[in-house]
């Protein structure tokens, strides 16, 4: 990341959008957005289409340089940059795709989707151990690690994905709709790895769900945000959030969703 000295006033942790907007020509797609991703938290991102939330997740990770605000790793600037300087922040922050197959290999086997960000980022481990490791932590057999990507099935594909990011153990994981058309034992697999990476503030990998599945979001995030037209219009503990919301969006997206069930995450 070659990071720059720190950001004067902004001492916390975590991966940080601090007052971030997005433009894209005259659209303002993300308008004065600021939070916060500390290590171990678990935080949904959710809202309606076109409500801002991947302009927000292409920040967080350095693919998109926001107009106007500033993007932090423990109060260092991130900014876009070639594959070699981002390194040390890509080994900090991985992502979890919603279409695995946009980011794997068809031709290659799992051994080989799974060790190249080990590889690329130069990570000091030893990768064939940390390959299995990885991929038996998604619920796969490390027999499927000679398998080739393209004959595996989009839940294997989507694990495949998963096994990729934690490979690296790092600090937070940014997840695109990682369960987004699984079948329930599928995702439940996912959900559950998820689970157990956030153990709690300050321990674990900090987890950013991007979502609008609030079945998905009650499942896994502690810290529910809520965005709309660009903004983050709510902010707050998720159980609160789902059984008593107040602000007419958060409202609006429960309402939609008569059977929601909500329990508190583990801490």
């Amino acid at each position: 990341m070659n990071p720059g000295p720190a950001v004067p006033g902004s001492t916390a942790d975590g991966l940080v959008a601090s007052r971030i907007s997005v433009r894209y020509g005259t659209t303002t797609a993300v308008d004065d957005v600021t939070l916060r991703l500390a290590p171990g938290e678990r935080v949904a991102l959710v809202g309606a289409s076109g409500s801002g939330k991947s302009t927000v997740l292409r920040a967080l990770l350095a693919l998109r340089a926001p107009d106007d605000g500033v993007v932090t790793l423990d109060g260092r600037p991130v900014h876009p940059g070639s594959a070699r300087r981002l390194r040390p922040f890509r080994r900090q922050v991985q992502f979890v795709p919603q279409n695995p197959g946009a980011s794997l290999d068809p031709r290659t086997t799992v051994a080989a989707a799974v060790s190249a960000p080990l590889r690329w980022l130069q990570v000091p481990a030893d990768r064939r151990a940390r390959t299995r490791e990885a991929v038996e932590s998604v619920g796969l057999e490390s027999s499927i690690l000679a398998a080739r990507i393209d004959r595996l099935s989009g839940g294997q594909k989507q694990r495949v994905a998963l096994a990729r990011a934690v490979a690296c153990r790092p600090l937070y994981l940014l997840a695109d709709e990682p369960v987004s058309g699984l079948d329930g034992g599928t995702r439940d697999v996912v959900l559950s790895v998820l689970d157990r990476l956030g153990t709690g503030t300050g321990t674990g990998t900090g987890i950013l769900l991007v979502t609008h599945d609030l079945a998905v979001a009650a499942r896994i995030a502690t810290r529910l945000l809520v965005m709309a037209n660009g903004r983050i219009v709510d902010d707050g503990p998720a159980t609160e959030l789902l059984t008593a919301p107040t602000h007419p969006t958060t409202r609006a997206l429960v309402t939609a969703v008569p059977s929601l069930a909500v329990t508190a995450p583990a801490p």
